[in-house]
């Protein structure tokens, strides 16, 4: 049997005790923990000490490398043209990865977005384009590469096992030892699997707010400053855009709802802040992938991108002309009183939207694809009594009275607009 170079208790010391950790026990670390030699207990320990501690942008930088290492590496090289990512850190009707990566390839470029399911109150990219009959998540590296090679240009689809297998593990261990918050480890957790996925460039959407994994902006602007530094020192061109995440992201929560909007987007319409953060982060894309001066909205509204929907969805088998999941029992909520809405919050309707069937409470639960909410109006527009508010959709009635718990006080008519607030807030470099 051979001798371990290193100990996991001096690594979890010299972190316990505020010290950077050298460049090679702290591989050892990770590698060891993927191998099964470095217990759950003794990375627990090392977690949360990372969570109470930090780390400095070296050991971070050294820390993703060594995940990477413990997998396989992709590249993209041969395609001969650029490619270019968009990871967003989640919320409440994020569609945006539908009609950003049709957009972004019909100028030319190649998008490899590796995508994931949703659970709890976030809503994943891979289930709701399941709504559309026939699409399948599943594609070898050959389908993939085929797909970005040819004139489609765009793949959404699941990532492999074989992206950064020690970020699985360490990623089951976080989110039952209360260190899930810890900065260092999320960003090497997404940027890990990013700069393995082989791509040239990377723009970030890090929310913030009530529906964001990250509440508080000056957590997100660390957050996204730790992974835009990541990126470039891997030598991924990388920016991020700070994105406001306290009210529901267009009108649409839930799947075949969401992909519904994402199609009246493509088509030049949907909701106004939809539309503006595709083309914000379009924009990044592009000019990061050499094509500053992009007429992205002319893209959108001439039928160019909605061509490369189309071309992507039947790629991967689906029927984009398909009529897609309708819900059985729908659930109208009115205003009770004439006024202004003044607030929705985002992380209560995302809630709502999984308690109906849209999400899951474990990573093997099935999603209804009819299920969400639909909103009839957004902070700032005025309503009657009567009105309609939002329309609740399950295919079992039951359901309505949990969603409408989760609901309770997370929306308000009163009598004074609340100040309009841009959905970008920040746009972060290296």
């Amino acid at each position: 049997m051979s001798v371990e170079p290193f100990d996991a208790v001096d690594v979890i010391r010299t972190k316990r005790d505020g010290g950077a950790v050298a460049e090679a026990p702290l591989r050892w670390m990770i590698d060891a923990y993927t191998r099964g030699y470095v217990s759950d207990a003794q990375m627990a320990s090392f977690a949360m000490a990372v969570l109470q501690r930090g780390m400095e942008r070296d050991e971070i930088r050294v820390m993703t490398d060594a995940m990477i290492a413990t997998g396989e590496r992709m590249s993209f090289a041969a395609l001969g043209k650029r490619t270019v990512d968009k990871h967003s850190t989640g919320g409440v009707g994020d569609k945006i990865t539908l009609p950003l990566a049709p957009l972004v390839a019909s100028f030319g470029v190649a998008v490899p977005q590796l995508s994931g399911r949703g659970l709890g109150h976030t809503g994943g990219t891979l289930d709701k384009l399941e709504s559309i009959p026939g699409w399948r998540a599943a594609l070898s590296n050959e389908e993939m590469f085929a797909q970005m090679q040819g004139d489609v240009g765009a793949v959404i689809c699941a990532a492999g096992s074989g992206l950064a297998p020690a970020d699985k593990k360490l990623y089951a261990l976080r989110d039952v030892t209360g260190t899930v918050e810890a900065i260092p480890l999320i960003a090497s957790s997404i940027m890990s699997k990013k700069i393995a996925e082989g791509t040239d460039a990377l723009v970030l959407d890090v929310k913030f707010g009530n529906g964001a994994f990250m509440q508080d902006i000056d957590r997100a602007r660390e957050l996204a400053r730790t992974m835009v530094a990541l990126g470039t020192d891997s030598g991924v061109a990388t920016t991020a855009l700070l994105t406001d995440m306290n009210v529901p992201l267009g009108l649409a929560i839930g799947n075949a709802n969401e992909v519904r909007e994402s199609v009246e987007i493509l088509a030049g319409g949907g909701p106004a802040d939809v539309r503006e953060l595709t083309l914000a982060l379009a924009r990044e894309m592009l000019a990061l992938a050499g094509q500053p001066d992009a007429d992205v909205e002319k893209a959108l509204d001439d039928g160019r991108a909605m061509d490369s929907w189309k071309a992507m969805i039947r790629a991967q088998d689906g029927d984009p002309d398909a009529a897609l999941p309708a819900p059985r029992e729908t659930h109208i909520v009115r205003s009770a009183v004439d006024g202004v809405v003044t607030r929705m919050d985002a992380l209560p309707f995302g809630i709502a939207a999984w308690r109906l069937g849209a999400g899951r409470a474990r990573a093997e639960d099935p999603v209804i694809h009819a299920a969400g909410i639909d909103l009839a109006v957004k902070p700032g527009d005025r309503v009657s009594a009567g009105q309609p508010l939002f329309t609740l959709a399950a295919d079992d009635d039951a359901r309505f009275a949990r969603a409408l718990q989760a609901l309770d006080g997370a929306y308000e008519v009163g009598q004074d607009a609340p100040a309009a607030a841009p959905i970008v807030r920040e746009r972060i470099t290296a």
